[in-house]
């Protein structure tokens, strides 16, 4: 029989624990102003609703003030929605600028917000609805939790401890690792069996990422739909034999309530009819 529970529960941080979004525009815009230094300095009305709705593009920090200069270059939703792949990296070149520039920007202002204002920084930040509650009740459990996120681990702690969450040594894992999720996930197969890890993301196209590695096949994935994600993606997880949608009152219940991907289900009926031939 699978186990209903994981030995290690694995989680995303953006879009899965907690909802930075009123930050993210906010250092953004900091970061666009300063580096593509517009006339005005006034934020355009609706200019931030248009970002939230498009934050599920964004896959790292540094994408966020190239965001909001392809908005202000009038670039249509639909057509960054379709092509922000490509459309990314042309507005950096178009500006003779590189990734990790908009990345130290970024970061930089961040850091001098936390030093100047910090409980207004933290105050921008929401967790999502029971979700502190949850990870008190994982941290008390047998379950090793652990957070792999591109936000820096500094700012996360940051935020936990403002929950009053006390991470102590359970590792995190942060953009200051440079390694991909997928990598995270195969050094933890040494600890645990791959069916017993069991990965929360909000981003369709990393669980896909994942899913390429056949190594990877054990490990259960589940879409957070109340993260990041388009209602497109979150139908596409509900036709995928590996990825299940797990919606947020679900991620607040016993690791047994949650729902099983269709393969570990296939998996485990296999078990059991091999086990009933043998008697």
């Amino acid at each position: 029989m699978m186990s209903a529970t994981p030995a290690i529960l694995a989680l995303d941080f953006d879009g899965v624990l907690c909802d930075g979004l009123l930050e993210y525009f906010q250092v953004s815009w900091r970061a666009y102003f300063q580096i593509w230094k517009p006339d005005r300095a006034i934020v355009p009305e609706a200019l931030a609703d248009r970002f939230y709705r498009l934050r599920p593009v964004v896959e790292t920090g540094w994408e966020m003030p190239v965001l909001i200069q392809a908005l202000q270059l009038d670039i249509s939703e639909s057509e960054i929605f379709s092509n922000w792949g490509t459309i990314a990296p042309q507005l950096l070149a178009d500006h003779g600028i590189k990734a990790q520039e908009v990345a130290f920007t970024l970061d930089q202002l961040r850091d001098q917000w936390i030093n100047t204002d910090l409980s207004g920084w933290l105050s921008l930040h929401r967790f999502y609805p029971g979700v502190v509650e949850r990870l008190q009740v994982v941290l008390a459990s047998s379950t090793q939790p652990m957070i792999i996120s591109t936000k820096e681990s500094r700012f996360i702690r940051q935020l936990l401890q403002q929950q009053g969450i006390d991470w102590g040594t359970h590792p995190m894992i942060g953009k200051e690792s440079k390694q991909p999720k997928y990598q995270v996930l195969r050094h933890l197969m040494a600890v645990a069996a791959p069916s017993r890890i069991w990965f929360v993301e909000d981003r369709l196209k990393t669980l896909q990422t994942v899913q390429a590695h056949g190594d990877l096949s054990q490990i259960r994935l589940y879409l957070a739909d109340w993260g990041y994600n388009t209602a497109a993606e979150r139908s596409a997880a509900q036709e995928d034999g590996r990825v299940q949608l797990l919606s947020l009152p679900m991620f607040g219940q016993d690791f047994g309530d949650w729902p099983m991907p269709e393969s570990t289900k296939m998996q485990s009926i296999g078990r059991s009819f091999e086990l009933h031939s043998k008697d």
